[in-house]
């Protein structure tokens, strides 16, 4: 999978993976999944939550490179958004990618009414990721998909997430056993 990205992505990603438990970033076989997912997909527009340092962005952009879409990333914390505008520039996806600092609940409350999401990726604070999904769901199309990482390392944090989602009956949703535990929903009306 890597060998398709040029030599500076190549390296910049393998550097962010030395510093994985310090940025929280997603394990190499989670982004490998993300990445093929939105490419199958052809995701047009997509929206993150949690930058960090840029590693998953790194890979949702090179993804949307493939399908022509854009990436809107939220990050709370000023130092690490710097961080990963640096990585997106090296990259070479800082061009598709609109980065946006502050609270990301603030953010997903006032986007446009007309904004509309095709996938979106959530792995910020996991206490909040059924207040992410109830601001996200207005904007995600028919067919869309919400990914939220951590749901088996953080079992306890996201209970509530996983049981409304589950009960919903617009989305379908399955945990996959990717390394922390990836919990995949796709909205169906």
């Amino acid at each position: 999978m890597i060998k398709k990205f040029d030599t500076t992505t190549q390296e910049v990603l393998l550097e962010l993976e030395k510093t994985q438990k310090e940025f929280w970033n997603i394990s190499r076989t989670t982004a490998e999944f993300l990445y093929n997912f939105i490419v199958d997909a052809k995701s047009q527009s997509v929206v993150e939550v949690g930058t960090s340092n840029g590693y998953s962005g790194i890979w949702l952009g090179k993804a949307l490179k493939q399908t022509g879409g854009k990436l809107m990333t939220i990050e709370f914390y000023d130092k690490r958004l710097d961080v990963a505008k640096e990585n997106f520039e090296k990259c070479g996806v800082a061009d598709i990618i609109t980065p946006r600092k502050g609270d990301a609940a603030t953010i997903l409350e006032y986007l446009p009414e007309d904004f509309e999401i095709d996938f979106a990726f959530v792995d910020a604070q996991k206490a909040q990721y059924i207040k992410f999904f109830h601001l996200i769901a207005p904007h995600l199309k028919v067919g869309g998909y919400i990914a939220c990482d951590n749901v088996l390392s953080h079992a306890n944090k996201v209970q509530d997430f996983i049981d409304d989602i589950n009960a919903n009956p617009d989305y379908e949703n399955v945990v996959l056993p990717l390394p922390a535990g990836l919990s995949l929903a796709k909205k169906l009306r």
